[in-house]
């Protein structure tokens, strides 16, 4: 995970992060890192330039890291894997099946581990003035967190952290109900200095459990943490040598520019799309998103939530309804359920971009990443491509996961209505995209086959991804001349598209529908 950093030029410069953007459109149209967040327009030269006099005190971490064995399991940062039966192989399903996490083996891995260097090695040689470097407040929200992965999160800042420029960290329990996160912790971490606990009188959501330890604050900027991560040797010098951070999982802000910028979404719940809504915010209203290459904290991501996100939702529809202007359109269509989620009142946070002034939806596609390739969702191309043939049956296509989103067949199933999996864009450059995952693929076919699958898509439609979708309903591919029909699947009772001699049957016909009547 690679530090964020946000911060302000007068006049405004913008550098764009583009792994950051990509992402930020990705997820809304699905559903941290680290960031720093530096003062922007309307803050005065005070808060801008902190004047900082020199301070005195220790560049070591705030604890010595006790030795690990090399030969520990964990040690290093080594995948392990436990050849178990019986009744420990019971239990190690059941720490997977409450956590999602394998918290059996991470219970068995030190606390005190030593991630390897994953830094450029120019990052070595940078030298910073810690005396005069702001201090931070480090904020870790958590919920029913397992023991092993919240206090190996806190030792490792505690490890990694100069005592000079670690003010505190604050750990906010939102409520929490597991007995081990109760007087247990509170004893652990009364030995630990510089680490204070807050409790949550109900449950809040990470929004506002996040912002209860910014109010109790007293760093000059603020550092949030999820609550599973284990921090690189450096990873903080250079998030507060670019300022103050702040974002997703890890990112750092200014306290005084956080405040200014209207702090978080306290409409938002539990957990999703806060993320975004800041990142959009930042933008547009005269701040700078960047990833810091130097600035490292591992993260484990659990197979899924231990925990509801049934809200996730309704934050990423406030998200657009707030920044996102005509282009929320561009959401929706994508995922036609969020038009029917309650999202509640957004007045104030409107109230909020119209006095920060900040700039529309348009000019942050235009000037912040121009490279991406805005869908143009002309009227009658886009939503689900169905067969005329054969009743109520669209291409569809279903990665295996994110990180493996090409290379596979599309097929034809059900019309479902939800978007998603069944979203197809027709192109003015004839490209049948599939863009609501990131990155954008494109219905091609491979030289001497008949199938469709999925390739990336390029800047200029190379001569395999070209079909012309015909005024008779069918859809000519240009390399091979063919046209696409459906089909039963050779030896199965699904149904898939292929490329035929054009016979103008009505299974060679199709069209585009927005939604289901």
């Amino acid at each position: 995970m690679w530090g964020y950093a946000v911060w302000r030029r007068c006049p405004r410069g913008l550098r764009r992060g583009r792994e950051a953007l990509l992402a930020l459109l990705a997820l809304l149209a699905m559903v941290g890192l680290g960031s720093v967040l530096r003062a922007q327009r309307g803050a005065t030269a005070a808060e801008s330039e902190i004047s900082r006099t020199r301070r005195s005190g220790r560049r070591d971490p705030v604890l010595p890291r006790p030795p690990v064995p090399e030969d520990a399991l964990g040690a290093g940062g080594e995948a392990v894997r436990l050849q178990l039966e019986g009744e420990e192989l019971r239990l190690q399903e059941e720490s997977v099946r409450l956590h999602q996490i394998n918290i059996y083996l991470s219970d068995r891995i030190s606390l005190h581990r030593r991630l390897p260097e994953r830094w450029n090695p120019l990052c070595k040689e940078k030298k910073y003035d810690y005396e005069h470097l702001p201090t931070t407040s480090v904020i870790i929200a958590f919920y029913n967190e397992a023991w092993s992965t919240l206090l190996r999160t806190v030792y490792s800042v505690l490890e990694t952290s100069p005592d000079i420029l670690l003010e505190e960290v604050i750990l906010v329990d939102d409520y929490s109900n597991r007995d081990h996160l109760k007087e247990r912790l509170a004893k652990e971490l009364s030995r630990l200095p510089k680490v204070r606990l807050i409790r949550a009188n109900k449950r809040e959501g990470l929004v506002r459990a996040r912002l209860l330890g910014a109010s109790a604050a007293k760093g000059e900027v603020l550092t949030f943490l999820d609550c599973h991560c284990e921090c690189h040797e450096g990873w903080l010098e250079p998030l507060l040598q670019r300022s103050p951070t702040m974002a997703g999982g890890l990112f750092a802000v200014s306290k005084k520019y956080f405040e200014y910028l209207g702090s978080y979404d306290t409409g938002m719940e539990v957990w999703g799309g806060e993320n975004l809504e800041f990142s959009f915010r930042i933008w547009q209203c005269g701040g700078t998103l960047e990833i810091h290459p130097c600035s490292h904290v591992g993260h484990v991501f659990p197979k899924q939530a231990p925990y509801s996100r049934k809200k996730a939702l309704a934050n990423s529809v406030r998200a657009a309804e707030v920044w996102m202007d005509e282009f929320k359109e561009i959401y929706y269509h994508r995922n036609p359920h969020a038009r029917l989620e309650p999202f509640g009142d957004v007045t104030e946070r409107r109230q909020l971009r119209a006095k920060l002034q900040c700039k529309d939806f348009k000019w942050f596609l235009e000037t912040v990443y121009p490279e991406l390739h805005v869908p143009e969702d002309r009227p009658g191309f886009f939503g689900m491509l169905q067969n005329k043939g054969l009743e109520d049956h669209c291409f569809d296509y279903n990665p295996p996961n994110e990180h493996d989103i090409t290379g596979h067949q599309v097929v034809l199933y059900l019309c479902h209505g939800m978007g998603q999996n069944q979203f197809f864009e027709y192109t003015s450059q004839n490209e049948i995209r599939y863009n609501t995952h990131q990155p954008e693929a494109c219905v091609a076919v491979q030289a001497g086959t008949d199938i469709l699958t999925m390739h990336l898509c390029e800047e200029k439609a190379p001569e395999n991804q070209k079909f012309i979708l015909q005024e008779d309903g069918s859809l000519f591919h240009v390399q091979s001349k063919k046209c696409v029909q459906a089909e039963r699947k050779a030896f199965s009772d699904s149904f898939v598209p292929l490329l035929r001699d054009c016979t103008y049957s009505e299974h060679q016909k199709w069209f585009f529908k927005e939604r289901m009547l």
